[in-house]
């Protein structure tokens, strides 16, 4: 019995040192799932004002102007549309390429190959062609610019408008072989009138009309200064001078010649006279 009673009382012993030890404060959580101490506390959720987007503004473009003309918004895209196509019409339609290629060959006979200088050149033949294309221009701005700018033609009835000076003015220096070679080559009909021949096959036969000129008024241009050269070469050969360049001696001679004869003016007023519409 005695023995019972020490282990009931070791046994008594171990549960109040047991209940002792556990924490005084202690509480099971609501949620069961979480783990036991640890308190569930609801996630934190940061409310950010979300600033109304600006509005667009409208943005719009009237074609339709008001009064009787056009409108500036048709004008200025007509106009670019223009000056993009400008240096082409220069070249091609224009006798831009008779004068610059006139003026470069008369540099080369000369023999200065860089005076004087290409831009100095293009600038003349610019300035040349303006002089001498004014009557088309003046057509073109009578019968074709102002009535558009105007509102009174349309865009398509001002451009055959502009077209017919122009045209004329290249039939005028077309040589008829050259315009009789691009009709056969493109294989149209000949038309009955000059006048009907269209754009495409004028203008080639325009340009190489004009290059051919410009080739013939270079000839006699290079026969004077080569002349000139094989009188120097004579010279310094029969004086057994042959170690001397000739250019030494007949540049300085060839420019006296031109100087004298007042040179520029005999070759510009010799291809103004050739083109024969200014006056």
């Amino acid at each position: 019995m005695s023995r019972r009673r020490e282990l009931l009382a070791i046994l008594l012993a171990i549960a109040c040192s047991w209940l002792l030890a556990a924490p005084a404060g202690a509480q099971v959580p609501d949620d069961p799932s979480g783990p036991i101490g640890v308190e569930s506390n609801p996630p934190i959720v940061e409310v950010v004002d979300v600033p109304e987007p600006a509005p667009v503004p409208e943005v719009g473009i009237t074609i339709d102007g008001e009064g009787d003309g056009i409108s500036r918004a048709v004008l200025v895209v007509v106009m670019l549309a223009v000056a993009s196509i400008v240096p082409l019409l220069v070249l091609l339609t224009t006798s831009f390429t008779r004068f610059v290629v006139v003026l470069g060959l008369t540099r080369n006979a000369i023999g200065i190959q860089n005076l004087p200088p290409t831009p100095v050149l293009v600038g003349l033949a610019l300035f040349l062609t303006l002089f001498v294309m004014s009557p088309v221009i003046s057509s073109i701005k009578a019968e074709a610019v102002d009535p558009f700018l105007a509102g009174e033609i349309g865009q398509a009835e001002a451009i055959d408008r502009a077209s017919e000076p122009l045209k004329r003015f290249m039939l005028d220096q077309t040589r008829e072989e050259d315009l009789a070679l691009f009709l056969s080559l493109s294989g149209a009909e000949k038309p009955d009138t000059p006048e009907d021949v269209e754009m495409a096959t004028l203008i080639p036969a325009f340009v190489v009309s004009e290059l051919t000129t410009a080739f013939m008024i270079g000839f006699l241009i290079y026969v004077p200064f080569l002349i000139i050269d094989l009188v120097v070469s004579a010279v310094l050969m029969s004086l057994g001078m042959v170690m001397l360049p000739p250019v030494f001696i007949s540049l300085p001679l060839k420019l006296l010649l031109f100087v004298l004869v007042n040179g520029w003016a005999l070759i510009i007023g010799s291809v103004v006279q050739s083109v024969g519409v200014a006056g």
